[in-house]
């Protein structure tokens, strides 16, 4: 698949057919007798825009998967940790975002690659992954969104391919929203040179 899904909050709730529906999920979660059914339906509800967060991180289909399962099952886990100060995606996202920051992390200590010499590793596993379906303009652009350091790459993919709003990005990684609008527009610059220049 290219790498250019995008879900919006709106999507998301029509899936479930009704606005208060995370309230409402949250509310079911905190009751023990209806938190296995209710977290099976968050799963249902979260699992496709969750998963391609994760994936147009680490490019792969496999490695998208497991840290998708991951994010459940430390989800799960800590159900009665969450205490609703934040939405429930977001707070979903935030794991998402940790687990896939991690795993990047020790992939480029694992492997002990130079940062440049570790975003070409990533680059051709995605062109050698079964499930990349991109045609030459999709790889040129993912190639240049490598080009970008870790955190502005997960930005740019948050407001450009997921459409998220500035404040729902800040609850999710935990920096301002001025920081975030500059993070981004040097994203684009970078991209934009990128393009041109290759």
């Amino acid at each position: 698949m290219a790498l250019e899904k995008s879900y919006s909050k709106t999507k998301i709730l029509a899936r479930v057919g009704m606005e208060l529906a995370e309230d409402e999920l949250v509310r079911q979660l905190k009751e023990p007798g209806l938190r296995p059914a209710i977290f099976s339906k968050i799963v249902r509800l979260y699992q496709e825009p969750l998963y391609w967060h994760i994936r147009k991180m680490v490019l792969v289909h496999e490695d998208a998967n497991d840290l998708l399962q991951n994010t459940f099952l430390k989800a799960w886990n800590n159900v009665d940790n969450f205490r609703g100060e934040s939405k429930l995606g977001t707070w979903l996202f935030r794991i998402a975002t940790n687990e896939t920051l991690t795993f990047l992390a020790q992939q480029r200590q694992r492997n002990m690659l130079p940062l440049g010499d570790f975003e070409e590793m990533l680059f051709q596993r995605m062109e050698a992954d079964p499930y990349f379906d991109g045609d030459e303009t999709e790889k040129k652009l993912q190639q240049a969104i490598l080009s970008l350091p870790e955190k502005q790459r997960l930005v740019f993919n948050m407001k450009y391919f997921d459409n998220m709003k500035y404040e729902d990005m800040a609850a999710v990684l935990g920096t301002s929203v001025g920081a975030l609008k500059a993070s981004y527009h040097h994203a684009v610059k970078k991209i934009t040179d990128f393009m041109k220049n290759h």
